[in-house]
């Protein structure tokens, strides 16, 4: 290192939930990316995994109540303005129940549906990374999920039987 402290990489989970054609959005405030709009997102707890966290952060920011929770791609995400990065795990899922509102007001200061050709500015970063296509895997790529984890053909070695004779 050259004197500076070791700095840090965050893990957060974004959860795109959508109804009747919109995407539920939030305004954030008091944290990285405060006055752009993004999906519900948080870290995760210790030991919980990104589905139980999209069902938590959503719960807690928004009050809704959300099902069928799935992986949808990671976004690399570097906060030049505030020195922070984050890498993001998307997760989208089914609404189940609740109308939105300001459940964690010292996060957000405004929360609604949105239509996707409509969408607030500025984006949360991290959203727009998404949108933009900036993912991993690739949504440009034209392998799927399956194929990049497929493990290849390995050549086995031809075995010889010990002469016993």
């Amino acid at each position: 290192m050259t004197g500076h402290d070791k700095e840090n990489v965050n893990v957060s989970v974004s959860t795109l939930i959508t109804k009747d054609n919109q995407v539920l959005l939030e305004k954030r405030q008091h944290a990285h990316g405060a006055g752009t709009w993004g999906p519900p997102t948080g870290h995760p707890d210790f030991g919980e995994g990104p589905e139980q966290t999209a069902i938590r952060e959503t719960k807690e920011e928004t009050g809704i109540t959300i099902s069928d929770v799935k992986f949808r791609a990671v976004t690399n995400d570097v906060f030049e303005a505030e020195h922070e990065h984050h890498v993001t795990i998307w997760m989208e899922a089914m609404h189940v129940s609740g109308e939105p509102r300001l459940a964690a007001p010292k996060e957000e200061s405004e929360v609604g549906w949105f239509a996707w050709d409509t969408l607030p500015e500025p984006l949360f970063l991290p959203f727009a990374h998404l949108i933009e296509g900036k993912t991993y895997p690739s949504s440009n790529a034209k392998d799927t999920i399956g194929a990049a984890v497929e493990i290849p053909d390995i050549p086995v070695a031809e075995t010889v039987e010990p002469d016993t004779k």
